[in-house]
């Protein structure tokens, strides 16, 4: 076993982190929910929630439901605009000591591009992460499926602004490898997969969905061998970084993430019932690390032996 300090810190494109846990944007609301409860300079990276141009109501309720292994969500990203979240949210975020990932979210390229210049150069934002892959939105997935699409929403942010960015990408497509080639063709710095899988759920007895969008996005346990694939898979077509998301929950889930070929890891629906998950995960990876001999995250990052 090696005796060596071990080192956390990871390099994702443009972006460096001092760990590689970070929390997925939509679980972690703008990060003052938590003060008190987690040590917010100990993470990675926050990632707000998702924001649009405009403020959106979202989708109507019921919003969310419990499944056997996981969590069933059609929030449609409610949010209230990029505006509000300039003056009223990234002052708070950007004194954090830890990296602040801007989730954005738009209808076209275009509105990409306006979002990304208006959050160029403000203080307190290290990248900006491209949801192109929610499922429980009016469109929210068009540029997620189509690799030509992808690519142009890509190259449009990244040559409208300086900040580092991040893909974030569906698994409800046929091929993810060709949609991650399309993103790192557009020049983005890192890959996150995966987005929540496209679900439904039935009250039987009323004959009627339970969600009020009737379909959601499918997040928790059940997705984790989905993610796991999508990570693997993409490791192995693109050369950037990735970031993997989907059922992470513990330090194993993150080590298997890592041999699968992510870089580092968003954690989500887990901090809905264990808000200090993430703590007790960065506990435990440098001892994880050490056991496979490892005195860093790029000793082991994609070598699983298959």
């Amino acid at each position: 076993m090696n005796s060596s300090p071990v080192h956390l810190d990871v390099q994702l494109g443009r972006l460096r982190l001092t760990n590689p846990i970070a929390v997925a944007s939509g679980t972690f609301g703008y990060a003052r929910e938590m003060e008190g409860l987690v040590d917010l300079s100990r993470l990675g990276a926050i990632l707000p929630k998702t924001i649009t141009e405009s403020p959106r109501q979202g989708n109507p309720p019921p919003r969310t439901v419990e499944t056997t292994a996981g969590l069933l969500n059609s929030i449609g990203l409610d949010n209230d605009g990029i505006e509000a979240f300039v003056t009223g949210h990234l002052p708070y975020l950007g004194s954090l000591a830890t990296q602040i990932i801007v989730s954005i979210a738009a209808k076209s390229r275009e509105e990409f591009i306006r979002m990304a210049r208006r959050l160029d150069g403000l203080p307190g934002i290290a990248a900006l992460e491209l949801n192109v892959s929610c499922p429980n939105v009016s469109g929210g997935v068009d540029f997620g499926t189509d690799p030509a699409l992808c690519e142009q929403v890509v190259a449009g942010v990244r040559g409208a602004c300086s900040l580092p960015v991040l893909a974030k990408l569906t698994p409800n497509v046929t091929d993810v490898t060709a949609i991650a080639r399309a993103a790192e063709n557009g020049g983005a710095d890192a890959i996150s997969l995966v987005n929540t899988c496209l679900g439904m759920a039935i009250d039987w007895r009323r004959r009627r969905p339970i969600l009020g969008n009737i379909l959601g996005g499918l997040s928790g346990p059940a997705i984790k061998p989905i993610a796991l694939r999508a990570v693997y898979q993409v490791a192995r077509a693109v050369s950037v970084p990735l970031m993997g998301i989907g059922g992470i929950a513990t330090i194993d889930d993150v080590m298997e993430f890592l041999l699968a070929g992510a870089t580092a890891v968003q954690i989500g629906t887990a901090n809905f019932y264990d808000p200090t998950v993430c703590i007790k995960i960065l506990d435990a990876l440098p001892g994880a690390l050490a056991q496979l001999g490892a005195s860093g995250i790029g000793e082991v990052v994609g070598k699983l032996e298959a």
